[in-house]
């Protein structure tokens, strides 16, 4: 390269962007479904063996990549093998689409961030979001919906602006203000959410272990892949951050760190959102089974809903997870966003 390659102020702000990248929306709204769905409390067992022969070796080895060869991963696998260049633009690639669909759903959380504020999804809360907020009308249209045109080009420019000022007075600033203000959100929620009647309820199905479904091999599937997809490895991000690492950085403890942080958060997410759907399920006289959702319908349909029962302090809920989705996706964002422009800047 013609120019000096950026670095870390220090190993702490390398752990704090790793954390920053790995905890994102994935932790919150995937983790608790995934392992309620696979034994409960038992998913635990197959969960930390992916985590300690897979998951934690993996990112080791992306760290190793990135830190020996100094290059995001175009220029860092073709200084291991020539030859596999084209694996490290393939992730380049990947990165580039993950991007378009997080900062689309960035830009949801955004939007129901202030929804909460007098709940203005009311209460048939999937028809307010396919129909009133996405627009949908059951077939391809170019109409133009602007509230989502403006959401999604602020996250752009927020993020973009975060890219601009490099590593330093970029990511690792973003990280240094993310990460505590995510904890301090999604902590809070977490406490309110454990002292509501029927939390026990809830954490209940959540913990108590089936130990039937370890052996389904899809169980052992859903750890590994979780695992992979919680820790952000085989994207590129773990090489491309630990490429601006100083020289003679303590990976292996800095491995650790990022892995027990990211994990730590999976089982503060289960405790939170568990306590919250033992709530719903307790309100409505159903089983927490028929109120546990995952992902996209899990934030958008089944929490607004769940909200909308707490009355006035459901505002402050709702206000705290989607806020946490938003500073959890930003920092997951940049870090996606960082891995195709250091491999283009790697080529200047």
């Amino acid at each position: 390269m013609s120019q000096q390659r950026e670095n870390w102020s220090g190993r702490s702000a390398f752990i704090m962007a790793a954390i920053g990248s790995a905890v994102g929306l994935g932790n919150i709204w995937r983790f608790p479904y995934v392992a309620y769905e696979n034994g409960g409390g038992a998913f635990l067992v197959p969960y930390l063996v992916a985590l300690f022969t897979a998951g934690l070796p993996l990112l080791f080895l992306d760290y190793a990549v990135g830190h020996k060869n100094h290059g995001a991963p175009p220029t860092a696998y073709k200084r291991v093998v020539k030859s596999a260049e084209g694996i490290g633009w393939w992730q380049t690639l990947v990165a580039l689409v993950i991007a378009v669909y997080y900062a689309s759903v960035l830009s949801w959380a955004a939007s129901y961030t202030f929804y909460s504020f007098g709940q203005k999804w009311g209460e048939d809360t999937t028809g307010f979001f396919i129909n009133s907020y996405i627009g949908h009308t059951g077939e391809l249209t170019t109409q133009f919906v602007p509230h989502l045109f403006f959401g999604v080009v602020s996250v752009w420019v927020l993020s973009l602006i975060i890219m601009y000022g490099g590593v330093k007075r970029g990511l690792e600033l973003a990280n240094k203000i993310c990460i505590p203000v995510l904890v301090v959100l999604f902590t809070t929620m977490v406490v309110k959410a454990v002292t509501l009647e029927g939390a026990t309820l809830g954490l209940n199905d959540f913990f108590t272990p089936d130990w039937s479904k370890i052996a389904n091999y899809k169980v052992w599937l859903a750890a590994y892949g979780h695992v992979f997809f919680s820790l952000s490895v085989g994207f590129g991000i773990m090489v491309t951050y630990s490429s601006y690492l100083k020289r003679n950085t303590n990976l292996t403890g800095a491995g650790l760190v990022v892995g027990f942080a990211n994990s730590s958060f999976e089982l503060l997410a289960g405790i939170g959102i568990f306590s919250v759907l033992g709530f719903m399920a307790q309100s409505t006289g159903v089983a927490v089974s028929e109120v546990a959702k995952g992902g996209v319908g899990l934030a958008f349909f089944a929490f607004p809903k769940i909200i909308s029962t707490m009355g006035a302090s459901g505002d402050i809920v709702g206000f705290l997870f989607f806020g946490s989705l938003v500073v959890a996706g930003i920092s997951s964002l940049v870090s996606v966003l960082e891995v195709p422009i250091a491999s283009f800047q790697d080529k200047l």
